[in-house]
């Protein structure tokens, strides 16, 4: 194990009816006027809205909304919420949904106490110094940035989807999780997030680091448990145990718990990034094409590792004398399980991308400052980064 510094400060308050404390939460982190951000209509037909924005009115909390934030949100929201909080003088920010909604929350937060264009932290040309501090009412079980230091935001300009460098600051002071608030959700957005923190975990699972055995254990535990709970969820949408599950194992996929100690991937994502740029898919659909492409191009690199990941996560039989073939068969049964339990696309084509568009990605991704080689399991220049998109049409 690597030497490390973990520093996770968010408080989490979990489960039924704990959304009705957000005012309580927001007095105890010191805030007392509000600019709260969400998405569409959603949070409204599902009764959030409500119980937040009353809770905020018993603490005699006032507040400011910032709405209509899409899903790989882009840069413009994140501009007109830093005019309006500085407006408001706002001294919080409240994200009431997922992902999207909480890195737009979290990029305001940066952008508030800075003189400049809030894309000069994503851009690497400023460190994030301050931030507007941060509280969280999760609806979606997926991107897990309710307890992470993470960020990702499409600038418009140029449609560049770039994360800013990880920082303790923009950790949510608080995060509220309520299961029941995930309920409401489509199937398709339930399968989504479910391949998303899936992909988390294997970000930080697949590593040159040996000897890490508490950590792949940790690792194994969640994907194990993602996997039998997302089929329960998307049968019964109203299974409280099966929503409380996925929703923990998103928080914890995503706050670095997995990641300690260890050389980490990341390679699958900053690929899908490209896609989701490109086409506007979901984050989480686009994994489900990537993820399997880029696992069957580096299998090769450690045979024993995706040997390790089908037999713990997956029950497969293990080949000892030609461990490729179940890392192989690993990847079969995560196809299948993406594809078939879950509805997810298998395909570029199933996206609505094209191979044509392979060199348009590379491109794009070419704009990054520090673009290439990215991965730390295996090192993806451009020429694999165009073989693994390459298998994804096939």
């Amino acid at each position: 194990m690597k030497n490390f510094t973990f520093y996770s400060p968010t408080l989490f308050a979990f489960g039924d009816g704990q959304e009705e404390h957000t005012g309580e939460l927001i007095r105890r982190f010191g805030g007392t006027r509000v600019l709260l951000i969400y998405g569409g209509g959603s949070v409204k037909r599902n009764g959030a809205f409500d119980a937040v924005t009353q809770s905020l009115q018993n603490a005699g909390i006032s507040y400011v909304e910032l709405s209509g934030i899409q899903a790989n949100p882009r840069s413009g929201k994140v501009y007109e919420g830093i005019e309006l909080a500085r407006k408001e003088k706002v001294d919080f920010l409240v994200a009431l949904g997922g992902g999207s909604v909480i890195d737009t929350a979290k990029a305001i937060g940066m952008g508030v106490p800075y003189d400049g264009d809030f894309w000069d932290i994503f851009a690497g040309r400023h460190k994030v110094e301050r931030s507007l501090p941060v509280g969280v009412v999760l609806t979606i079980a997926a991107a897990g940035s309710e307890g992470s230091g993470n960020c990702v935001i499409t600038q418009e300009k140029g449609n560049l989807k770039w994360g800013c460098p990880q920082s303790d600051l923009i950790r949510p002071k608080f995060s509220v999780l309520d299961p029941k608030l995930t309920c409401s959700l489509p199937p398709y957005q339930t399968a989504c997030g479910t391949v998303d923190m899936f992909a988390h975990i294997c970000e930080r699972y697949f590593t040159n680091t040996p000897d890490v055995q508490l950590t792949d254990r940790l690792c194994e535990a969640l994907l194990k448990t993602i996997v039998e709970a997302a089929p329960r969820a998307i049968a019964d949408p109203t299974d409280y145990a099966a929503r409380s599950d996925l929703m923990w194992a998103g928080m914890l996929a995503h706050n670095n718990t997995c990641g300690v100690g260890r050389e980490q991937d990341w390679a699958s994502h900053m690929i899908e990034h490209e896609l989701s740029a490109l086409y506007d898919c979901a984050h989480g659909a686009g994994l489900a094409v990537v993820l399997p492409a880029w696992m069957e191009f580096v299998l090769p690199h450690d045979p024993m590792r995706f040997a390790r990941f089908a037999v713990e996560v997956f029950g497969c039989q293990m080949d000892y004398a030609q461990p490729e073939r179940t890392g192989q068969e690993g990847i079969r049964v995560l196809r299948n399980f993406f594809h078939r339990s879950l509805g997810m696309p298998m395909t570029l084509k199933d996206l609505g991308g094209r191979t044509e568009d392979i060199p348009t990605m590379i491109e794009h991704r070419l704009e990054k400052p520090g673009a290439f080689p990215i991965g730390g399991f295996v090192k993806i220049g451009a020429d694999e980064m165009r073989e693994i998109l390459l298998r994804t049409g096939r």
